[in-house]
């Protein structure tokens, strides 16, 4: 959500490095209410709807997360959590998910990512394996715009996705 997010640049990386035959779209998660049963109940509000909607058109998903505590940020939780409901029409249902991540850290984040997988596979998505997307010392791959500049790192988000083209073609309905 910050501005200056090493997460929303990857993201802005994959739109330029994607394979011809992959679309990305990019959801801000920035509008989704903090979950709450009682608001749940009174309606389910408009920027959840969008994002379910989002999902449920969406082949695969591909999701980049920061590593906050060892874990995913509490508001990727809270989107996790609202799409999720209610369990039994859940859009995350069967579907493909690549995770990526960045960090200015030593480990990437390998720990969030870790932690997505298991709150992905209660939600029965299709979680790729690898490739694997854990860029460290994001600080030098990134410049102040948010640009990546590292082409080592260009090459291995482009394998990555195409990957991810492949994968998501294996569950098409």
């Amino acid at each position: 959500m910050r501005k200056g997010s090493y997460n929303k640049a990857l993201l802005n990386a994959a739109v330029g490095l994607k394979p011809d035959n992959m679309n990305i779209e990019i959801f801000d998660i920035a509008g989704i209410p903090l979950y709450n049963g009682d608001v749940e109940s009174e309606g389910t509000p408009t920027a959840v709807i969008e994002f379910k909607n989002k999902i449920a058109e969406a082949d695969a998903l591909l999701i980049a997360t920061p590593e906050y505590n060892c874990s995913i940020p509490g508001v990727l939780k809270n989107a996790i959590d609202w799409a999720s409901r209610p369990p039994a029409s859940s859009p995350f249902n069967k579907k493909p998910v690549g995770i990526i991540g960045a960090s200015s850290g030593l480990m990437g984040t390998v720990r969030a990512q870790m932690h997505l997988r298991q709150i992905a596979a209660l939600m029965n998505m299709y979680t790729m394996n690898r490739p694997e997307v854990l860029i460290t010392k994001a600080h030098e791959k990134f410049d102040r715009d948010g640009k990546l500049t590292d082409e080592n790192t260009a090459k291995h988000i482009r394998k990555f996705l195409s990957a991810l083209a492949e994968w998501a073609i294996k569950f098409k309905k």
